[in-house]
């Protein structure tokens, strides 16, 4: 297996983006790769992209084959794959890309993601995205995905040290960094008292407790390490990828306040990487709600079950903390267009081991990604590092 690197990144805005169809995402955050990595299209090999579901957002299907198209890449008959892992289709998308230039099947490689979710009303995405769960046994009996994950933060809440207070800092401090981030959906600042006072959603979650919908495209090029130099002069070493599964039910799951997928994918990552947590410098976490910020850090093995919270109110995870997470902003913040998610994710961690974050900039030379499909059926990780 050949080592991989990271050698081009590029990312939309995120938002509520009227005046921009999904084809002109992908292609705005493709050709952003390319510039960045200083590279035409004609020396793309294969192309993966995460999008979960725009036969429902759009009415599009066959998306492979579509951004192939409209990227002006299927004149050369590039093979084009859509990956589907729910919310965790970009990270998802970013492995498989990972897989094919270790092989050695592929070299020089794009990881994208995009989704539109605005082009339907509130109710039509809300119902879309509880697809994502057990549309049977949960979604027919009337449970959204804010009601799933209020059921995680009650059963914490309720075994666990956690304040709704602490809960509210975790969205304060993503925020604070969205804040400083120029493609965050939100670039404003939030008190404790905005999050504590906002609309109840599903008890004890509120409106400023959950990740908003979104329209985004992100993509990422990779090629082999050895080749890496002939793009740029700041590569980025992929230490790790790992995906784990989970039931898709949360009523199955032996935990429910604890992502056993999350745990496993983590634990395979750490051993692919030879690496302990302490090495760690900071993390883009699945923070589509406040309570799965502090599921993550825990199930990650960064701290013990019931700790998460206090380790939020006491700035560790802040930009200027031991362990900054979220540093764009996270899901919360930056905004969810939920197949771009995971390769967001990416391009942030790389933006921060280039040292060109900006505002938000933080020190570290190793950075790590978790990217979670539905409330824990599938978890990808990816451990990312300086060369």
């Amino acid at each position: 297996m050949r080592d991989v690197a990271i050698i081009g990144i590029g990312c939309t805005t995120f938002g509520e983006k009227w005046e921009a169809s999904f084809r002109d995402l992908f292609v705005e955050a493709g050709s952003l790769a390319l510039a960045d990595a200083e590279l035409a299209g004609e020396h793309i090999d294969a192309m993966y992209v995460g999008n979960m579901s725009a036969g429902r957002f759009i009415e599009q299907e066959h998306i492979g084959a579509l951004i192939a198209d409209y990227a002006g890449l299927s004149t050369r008959h590039i093979p084009s794959t859509r990956v589907e892992a729910a919310c965790a289709s970009g990270g998802l998308a970013f492995r498989q890309a990972v897989i094919a230039v270790a092989s050695g099947m592929e070299d020089i490689v794009v990881a994208a993601g995009v989704e539109k979710m605005t082009d339907v009303g509130t109710g039509a995405s809300v119902d879309t995205l509880a697809g994502a769960a057990d549309r049977e046994w949960e979604g027919f009996m009337g449970a959204t995905f804010p009601g799933l994950y209020a059921m995680i933060a009650t059963d914490y809440m309720h075994r666990y040290p956690l304040t709704r207070e602490q809960l509210a800092m975790v969205a304060v401090k993503n925020h604070r960094n969205g804040a400083k981030n120029p493609i965050a959906q939100f670039r404003s600042e939030i008190t404790l008292e905005t999050v504590l006072s906002s609309a109840l959603v599903a008890d004890p979650l509120r409106l400023f407790d959950c990740s908003p919908i979104t329209d985004g495209a992100a993509a990422v090029i990779l090629a082999p390490l050895e080749r890496a130099r002939e793009f740029t002069d700041t590569p980025v070493k992929v230490l790790a990828t790992a995906q784990a599964s989970d039931t898709i039910a949360l009523h199955d799951r032996r935990d429910i306040s604890c992502l056993d997928a999350t745990v496993v994918a983590g634990e395979r990552a750490f051993a692919m990487a030879r690496l302990p947590r302490g090495k760690i410098d900071f993390m883009e976490v699945h923070d589509c709600f406040t309570i799965a910020e502090i599921c993550a850090i825990e199930d990650l093995g960064f701290c013990k079950k019931g700790e998460a919270g206090r380790l939020t109110e006491e700035g560790v995870t802040a930009l200027n903390g031991d362990l900054p997470v979220n540093t764009s902003g996270g899901l919360k913040a930056c905004g969810h267009p939920v197949g771009a998610t995971g390769i967001k994710q990416v391009c942030e961690i790389v933006q921060q081991l280039r040292g060109e974050a900006g505002a938000r900039q933080v020190d570290g030379e190793i950075g790590l990604t978790h990217n979670v499909g539905g409330t824990g059926a599938t978890v990808v990780v990816h451990i990312l590092g300086v060369t």
